[in-house]
């Protein structure tokens, strides 16, 4: 069960084109059914058949009654051979109340692409724990409802990803980006058409701290939710750290700096910091350029000033989290980082 898992030919081309691939889709879209319309038209576009489990059909009340169903959804996702991947519909900031009714045995025995963003977080720690890789990347409804409206490169990029293309390629870098919830139109808009409100300029990612190439396993996920599960039986344990690249990334919520200046200290306290090989900051959605700039030197002083890490290395404004577009990070895979040619990319396929 601790072996971390891949999956043989999940997404080849053959399966894309004869349309044989089953995607459940988990949680509730019944307040907003056009943006979930939008999502799985986006999905069947991109070839695949998607089956929609009966906790999306449920309203957001029922959704909350009932976190059993909504395991079970995940349960019975895993143990059918036909489902060969799932997809959250969106994210949340409950679903740690579904974790006790996960089936560890069911999932660990049959891993499959499972990928999510924000409250996912929960999910993606316990299963990375049972050894499976899971994906950090778009929901149905924030991400692939817009997805048609998406950068042409980005198009391109996420359909050969999940066809298992191109996955040892150096991570590539959008020119623009859009601020994740902020910038989708209103989703009540009866004529919803899954555009992004505004463009901004992307950059590159900023490799503040580290030199030479250094190698880790990829883990993390949305820090608020992070942090909801900091001392429950879920957390994983001290060794679990050990050459793990920390993938941070924060809410449309915009926690404060201080917020993530306790939060990494938290880390550094529970003995996280000093095992991991490197750290990974996601596009913080909603804060300006100064913002981004007091996150970075606050990140290096909870590092250099508490800790002693002047060497890790700490890369910045990377395309993944609460902003559009977002990379796929398979975590649990091998990923190479190149400081001093600012360079990241994957050691080995999230696919066999």
């Amino acid at each position: 069960m601790t072996k971390e898992a891949k999956y043989e030919k999940t997404f080849c081309a053959e399966e894309r084109r004869c349309d044989c691939n089953n995607f459940p889709v988990m949680g509730g879209a019944t307040a907003f059914p056009d943006v979930f319309r939008s999502g799985i038209q986006n999905l069947e576009k991109l070839g695949f058949r998607v089956v929609k489990f009966p906790t999306t059909k449920m309203t957001a009340e029922e959704v909350f009654k009932n976190p059993a169903a909504r395991a079970e959804d995940i349960n019975k996702a895993f143990a059918d051979p036909d489902i060969k991947g799932i997809v959250s519909s969106i994210g949340g900031s409950d679903s740690v109340r579904i974790l006790k009714y996960l089936d560890a045995e069911i999932i660990a025995a049959n891993p499959k692409f499972i990928m999510g963003y924000s409250d996912f977080t929960t999910i993606a720690t316990y299963l990375n724990q049972l050894g499976v890789v899971t994906f950090l990347g778009p929901s149905v409804m924030a991400g692939l409802a817009q997805f048609h409206n998406a950068p042409s490169e980005y198009q391109a990029y996420f359909s050969a990803f999940l066809a298992g293309e191109n996955h040892l390629e150096n991570w590539p870098v959008f020119p623009v980006y859009s601020d994740g919830h902020g910038g989708y139109p209103d989703w009540d808009d009866e004529t919803y058409t899954g555009k992004f409100n505004t463009w901004k300029d992307a950059g590159r990612p900023r490799f503040i701290q580290g030199s030479g190439k250094v190698n880790g396993k990829l883990f993390g996920g949305c820090i608020e939710v992070l942090e909801m599960m900091k001392g429950i039986p879920f957390w994983p344990q001290a060794d679990f750290w050990q050459g793990k690249i920390l993938v941070l990334e924060t809410s449309e919520e915009k926690p404060s700096i201080d917020y993530v200046r306790y939060s990494l200290r938290n880390f550094g306290v529970m003995g996280a910091l000093e095992r991991l090989s490197a750290i990974f900051l996601g596009r913080p959605t909603g804060y300006s350029e100064t913002e981004k700039r007091q996150l970075e030197d606050t990140i290096l002083s909870v590092l250099n000033d508490e800790f002693g890490l002047s060497e890790l290395p700490v890369v910045t404004n990377l395309s993944f989290g609460h902003t559009d577009p977002q990379l796929v990070l398979p975590f649990g895979i091998d990923t190479e980082i190149d400081c001093d040619n600012q360079s990241i990319r994957l050691r080995e396929s999230a696919f066999l």
